[in-house]
């Protein structure tokens, strides 16, 4: 595929288009990587993205216990010693 390089303010750039964002996951931002001779843009994964908005609502929903008591809970680490 050939694209053009476009004139962005005092820069220069590339534009994807809708299709090539959404086929390959590409959010906000991409991973630049110079490997001989070659530009490889790799999308960005956020896996754990809204994470924190995901356990509030875990807690407001009661949903945020241990689901089986403590392995250690008996365990006493004083004899570690």
């Amino acid at each position: 595929m050939e694209i053009s390089i476009i004139q962005i303010g005092n820069s220069k750039g590339l534009r994807l288009s809708k299709t090539i964002l959404e086929k390959y996951n590409i959010k906000d931002k991409v991973e630049l990587i110079l490997e001989k001779g070659r530009i490889i843009l790799k999308p960005i994964d956020s896996p754990r993205k809204n994470w924190g908005k995901a356990f509030e609502k875990m807690h407001e929903n009661n949903d945020d216990r241990l689901m089986f008591d403590d392995v250690f809970e008996d365990e006493n680490f004083e004899e570690w010693n």
